[in-house]
This record gives structure tokens, C-alpha cells and sequence, in this order.
């Protein structure tokens, strides 16, 4: 039985030796077709050849592979320690306001400390980064391992570099979260802190004049946000310093339903057009009109410009230039802060590895206590350049730049101080 199975077996490859000996013209044609196909195609696609120099990971080595994983652990392990504390003291120094205002634990969870962790995240970037380099880097010099890359040859430029390369991702992270992701939770976080924390959401406002565009001045007695509407409207119109057009109206309704921007709906109307010596006066029950005002520019509510996104800002601040209006300080402020702190992390890093790259005796106590100082440093320098700004009509830009300049000057004398 064995040697029927093994004559069955060498006579069906014995088959398939004649099969391929007789087709072997056919299937070397076929190969040599195939090669021929490849070679063109290589020829013509040799241009690929040259992202192997434009590849930029071809510039990140295994050393700095291991250091960037180090410093993002580190990073995201400092956003969860010091948020974690920040949110145990938050809710317990506002669990008697919650309880009293009686806010639902699904309003307190989502719409509260969720919209909570990404700007107390994004506020204390640069006091996340400096903490998790100095840690990173006192364990690396603490364990030697600094020491035996500057002695096979590393120079400390060479040091920085997986540094700086997560400080791109870094960086990129923070302004695309302050500039597009936080402005929608700061609405809901303000909105529940309103109605639940402070009960002092501002809803009207007495008084408002302003600007509605160039030689246009709008004049509003009383406005109620909740509705929408204003009592005591008057709109004045002048040309060459000289006024052509009064309008009057007992009540001005904003049109929520239209999907165009600055529709008015205006009742009890009274207009005065002044030619020279002339006057035509004309009245009305009901009219709609188009007004360069939103309600926005009307209730001002502190904080109210962290709730627009960069591009919403921008475009704001263009409008309010536009119109001729001097009150946009706090907005240039805020607009250029967002640019600014994106780079802090840059400048900080450079202080934390060159201050906490060499070996101490005390390990890195002394290292993160100047680390912490100098972040602490940096955001209270943030505050009071934009105060400065505010209040003594210091340049917006230079106000949110000052920080960093200052600390760019800190961290190339540290940079100079650093081991070779």
C-alpha cells in the first residue's frame, strides 16, 4: 500500500515536470515582460527616491525616540497630578454653592469640569512643561545618563533636540485648543457658573452708546439681553462732522430668526434728515432695518472674550476698528496671547533642561523649586502685561509678547550656563 501511494505520488509530479517543461517558453516570456514592467516603473517613479532627505523622522535617532516618550509621559502625568488636586479643591470649595443653587450632577460633571480640565490645562501649559522637563531631566542626570551623552560625544545642542521636536507637538496642541476647541466649553462652563456658582449673569444694560460704524453713533436707554429688545433707541448719523440723519424709536427687537447678522426690527419710528436748512421728517408703526450691531456689543460680560475662536476674534476686532471704536484692547490682547503662549513652551524648555541637565547633590529639589518659581514668574508676567495693556494703553502685541522676551533672555544665559 506505502509503495502504491509513493509511485502515485512521483508519477503526479513527474506530470507537473512535463506540464512546466512544456510551457517553460511561455512562463520565461511572461518573467522577463514582468521584470521589464517593474524597471520602467521604477524609472519613472525615481523621483520618490528623494523623500528619504525630506523625511524629517530620518533626523530622529532611537536616543531621541526615548526621550521624547519620556517627556510626553511625563507631561500628561503632570496635567493629571496637579488638575486632579485643582479639582478636589474646586469641588470642595463649591459643593455648598452646588447644593444650594441645586445643580444636577450631570450639569456638574459635563458641563462644569469638563469644559474645567482643558483651560486649566491649556492656562498652566507652560507650568506643566517646565515641571515634566525638570523631572525628566534631574532623573536622566541624576542616573548619569546626561553625563554619558556629552561623553560619547553629544553636544548639548544635539541634547535639546528631542526636546524641542515634542515642543512642536506641544505647541500646536496648545493654540489649536485655545484657538478653536476651548472657546465653545468656556461658553458652557461660564453659562453654568452663571446660573449655578455666581448668579450674577449680567442680562441688560443702561446707557449703551457706541459706535455702530464711522460717523454712526447708536444710542440705546435700556437693553434686555433675555429678550433681545431695547427701549429708548436712538441712531445719529453725521457727515463731516455735521449732522444729516436723527432716528428715534420707542423699541428695538433683534431678529434671532433671521439667518443674516444685524437685522432690527424697530417700533414707534421718527426720522430726521437735515439738508442744510431743510428738514423732511418721516414716522412709522414698524420697520425693519440693518444695523452693524449685535447684541454681544451691547452686554459685556467679563471673560466674554475667551468665548470666541481666533478666527471669531480676529474678525471682531476688525469690525470694531472698523467701526472706530477704541474698547478692543482686552480682545487684541487675548487674540495675540493665544500666538504668544503657544511658543512658551520653547523658551521654558530650554530653561528646565539647562538648569536640570547636571547632577546635583541634592537631586532635583533645588531644580524643580526654580523651575516652579520661574513658571509662576511667567504666568504673572502674562497677567500684568495685559493689565498694563488694559489700563495704560500699552501695545496689545508687545503686552502678550513681553513674557516670553524677558524669558527668552533667562533661557540663553541658562543655554550658555548649561554642561558641555
Amino acid at each position: 500500500m506505502k509503495d502504491y501511494k509513493y509511485i502515485k505520488k512521483h508519477r503526479r509530479m513527474l506530470k507537473m515536470g512535463r506540464a512546466v517543461n512544456r510551457h517553460a517558453g511561455w512562463l520565461v516570456k511572461t518573467l522577463t515582460r514582468l521584470a521589464s514592467a517593474l524597471r520602467w516603473l521604477g524609472h519613472k517613479l525615481r523621483f520618490l527616491r528623494m523623500l528619504k532627505y525630506i523625511n524629517p523622522f530620518r533626523f530622529i535617532k532611537r536616543i531621541d525616540w526615548y526621550i521624547i516618550k519620556k517627556f510626553v509621559g511625563y507631561y500628561f502625568f503632570s496635567i493629571a497630578l496637579i488638575i486632579s488636586i485643582a479639582i478636589v479643591f474646586d469641588f470642595n470649595e463649591n459643593l455648598a454653592k452646588f447644593s444650594e443653587n441645586h445643580a444636577p450632577a450631570k450639569a456638574i460633571i459635563f458641563d462644569y469640569y469638563a469644559n474645567f480640565v482643558p483651560y486649566f490645562a491649556n492656562l498652566f501649559s507652560a507650568l506643566f512643561v517646565f515641571v515634566a522637563v525638570i523631572l525628566f531631566t534631574s532623573k536622566l542626570a541624576g542616573n548619569s545618563e546626561i553625563i554619558a551623552m556629552l561623553a560619547s560625544g553629544m553636544s548639548f545642542k544635539r541634547l535639546l533636540r528631542p526636546y524641542l521636536i515634542t515642543c512642536v507637538f506641544l505647541s500646536a496642541l496648545s493654540y489649536t485648543l485655545s484657538a478653536y476647541v476651548i472657546p465653545h466649553g468656556t461658553v458652557v462652563r461660564q453659562n453654568f457658573e452663571n446660573m449655578y456658582k455666581k448668579k450674577t449673569k449680567i442680562t441688560s444694560a443702561d446707557n449703551v452708546q457706541l459706535q455702530v460704524d464711522r460717523g454712526v453713533i447708536a444710542y440705546i436707554q435700556h437693553y434686555d439681553d433675555s429678550q433681545k429688545r431695547g427701549y429708548g433707541f436712538c441712531l445719529d448719523k453725521f457727515k463731516e462732522k455735521k449732522l444729516v440723519s436723527h432716528l428715534t424709536a420707542m423699541e428695538i427687537q433683534y431678529d434671532t430668526i433671521s439667518d443674516s447678522k444685524y437685522h432690527w426690527k424697530l417700533s414707534n419710528w421718527k426720522v430726521r434728515k437735515l439738508q442744510g436748512m431743510k428738514e423732511n421728517i418721516t414716522s412709522g408703526a414698524q420697520k425693519d432695518t440693518v444695523i452693524t450691531m449685535e447684541p454681544t456689543d451691547l452686554v459685556y460680560s467679563k471673560g466674554q472674550q475667551e468665548t470666541f475662536t481666533s478666527p471669531a476674534l480676529k474678525d471682531y476686532i476688525s469690525k470694531q476698528i472698523n467701526r472706530g471704536s477704541g474698547n478692543v484692547v482686552q480682545y487684541q490682547v487675548e487674540y495675540y496671547k493665544r500666538i504668544a503662549s503657544s511658543f512658551a513652551s520653547f523658551i521654558l524648555t530650554i530653561i528646565g533642561v539647562s538648569l536640570s541637565s547636571r547632577k546635583r547633590k541634592g537631586g532635583m529639589g533645588l531644580s524643580l523649586g526654580i523651575g516652579l518659581g520661574l513658571s509662576f514668574g511667567y504666568i504673572m508676567l502674562q497677567t500684568v502685561s495685559a493689565t498694563f495693556a488694559i489700563q495704560a494703553n500699552f501695545p496689545p502685541m508687545l503686552a502678550a509678547w513681553m513674557p516670553n522676551i524677558i524669558f527668552a533672555f533667562v533661557a540663553y544665559f541658562c543655554y550658555r550656563k548649561a554642561p558641555r
